[in-house]
């Protein structure tokens, strides 16, 4: 779970989106603008970056504040499971990221296994959607992002690195490396085992 000041700190920044999204009123624009810098530095002052790059970042956000959706890729070969490592911070995590605008869940989720991977999948069962702020990742994050765990079936292709990604690879539950937290965290992995062993688990939600 997030600090209390992290989720004030972006619950004052959505209300400062949201009314400079519908003001008509200069006085109150400002009052707004007012709003989501000293959210920036309450975010920035807990350890979240800079109050000018929090603040850039709210800046490029346009209508009504809404949370930005994460997708991950479960894929299970051999009772193993597939990881990707990051080329960011070198940790490992399920083939994922963010979902694009005009893209289902499935079709964002086949998408990032093959950039990612270099396997072809096919999406067959939403697993679990979960909080990122109530989960424990860190580090903390300017937006409230909910993360979308969907079980895959490869269909084709080959482990093949990208841009994003130092190897591909299949791992069994007692062998995980050491994982990219930001993006998927151990419990989270341990959880993707028990719905491979018991296929009736109804999806888990916070």
């Amino acid at each position: 779970m997030e600090p209390r000041w992290a989720v004030w700190a972006k619950e004052l920044a959505a209300v400062a989106q949201n009314g400079l999204t519908y003001t008509e009123s200069a006085y109150e624009r400002e009052r707004y603008e007012k709003v989501r810098r000293i959210a920036a530095e309450i975010l920035a002052a807990g350890g979240g970056g800079s109050p000018e790059t929090v603040a850039a970042l709210w800046q490029r956000e346009r209508n009504y504040a809404t949370p930005k959706v994460d997708v991950r890729g479960v894929i299970f070969r051999d009772d193993k499971i597939l990881l990707v490592r990051e080329a960011l911070d070198g940790g490992w995590t399920l083939p994922g990221g963010w979902a694009d605008p005009c893209q289902s869940p499935r079709e964002a989720v086949e998408r990032e296994i093959l950039e990612e991977s270099g396997f072809e999948a096919r999406a067959e069962r939403l697993l679990a959607v979960y909080d990122r702020a109530r989960q424990g990742h860190t580090p903390i994050m300017p937006f409230h992002i909910y993360k979308l765990f969907i079980l895959c079936r490869i269909t084709g292709g080959a482990p093949a690195i990208s841009h994003e990604t130092l190897a591909v690879d299949f791992f069994a539950e007692d062998a995980i490396p050491s994982l990219s937290l930001s993006r998927t965290l151990p419990r989270q992995i341990h959880r993707m085992f028990e719905f491979y062993r018991d296929p009736t688990l109804p999806p888990d939600f916070d």
